[in-house]
């Protein structure tokens, strides 16, 4: 399985854990987050472990400009990117929408929507030319299911199920798939972002429950991924036991 796979958030959580499990695999990666630091050492270590390249790359998704460039500016030996997977996200505060800051709309809406297209819209074409690809979007139950104080975030992961749903209708007879994988409740440092960096908010929210790991949705991703060429998984809804929905959890009581 020698692919070219791109990841976008790949300093962290999901992105990480999926970077690590396809370099296992002996995929070439292009890697994307904004700390360089963490890109560096993670090229240095995959890249030692497992004998393959990685392209890492540190710009800030919410900016066209730099999408554009970054993608631009891939090597002759990584423009054919064989697999997408639009990880990159966030959620940042959690308000009722009369109290919501614009400040945090705006990095939800600009990084979950409009950087999944900034990113999608410069790899498909690649894609369609070869007539081949794989575009995995990481949405969230929170696509389909709104929760209180959560309206802005769950609307830009509602932008990610129609898109996700509407790439597939647009992309048929192209032999490009796409995938949604749309987790419930997952730690990473989807909380401490959130929450702006308050950890003790941030653990409280999975007290009493053993929830889904960044590994356990990177497993999910890479499944679907290595079906054969003519089946294509539409979405993969996935949550931790103790979690039915976004309404309903079970916590165990210490």
């Amino acid at each position: 399985m020698v692919q070219t796979v791109m990841i976008t958030g790949a300093t962290s959580g999901i992105g990480e854990a999926a970077a690590r499990l396809f370099a296992a695999e002996g995929c070439n990666l292009i890697l994307t987050g904004r700390r360089w630091d963490r890109l560096k050492a993670l090229k240095k270590e995959l890249e030692a472990e497992h004998g393959i390249e990685i392209l890492p790359l540190a710009f800030d998704i919410r900016d066209r400009k730099q999408c554009e460039a970054a993608i631009d500016s891939l090597p002759a030996d990584m423009a054919a990117i064989d697999v997408l997977v639009n990880n990159a996200g966030l959620a940042s505060g959690l308000d009722h929408i009369d109290q919501g800051d614009v400040n945090d709309w705006e990095a939800m809406i600009d990084t979950n929507v409009k950087g999944l297209l900034y990113i999608t819209r410069r790899v498909l074409p690649r894609m369609v030319e070869t007539g081949s690809g794989h575009v995995v979007n990481i949405g969230s139950i929170a696509g389909t299911q709104p929760y209180e104080k959560g309206s802005v975030y769950c609307a830009t992961k509602h932008a990610v199920h129609a898109l996700s749903q509407g790439m597939r209708i647009d992309l048929l007879g192209k032999g490009i798939k796409v995938t949604e994988i749309r987790p419930g409740m997952v730690e990473t440092e989807f909380s401490v972002v959130r929450f702006h960096g308050d950890s003790d908010r941030a653990s409280s929210v999975y007290d009493g429950v053993t929830p889904l790991t960044g590994e356990d949705v990177a497993d999910a991703v890479l499944w679907a991924v290595m079906q054969p060429p003519h089946v294509n998984v539409d979405e993969i809804v996935l949550t931790p036991l103790a979690q039915a929905n976004a309404y309903y959890t079970h916590r165990e009581k210490k």
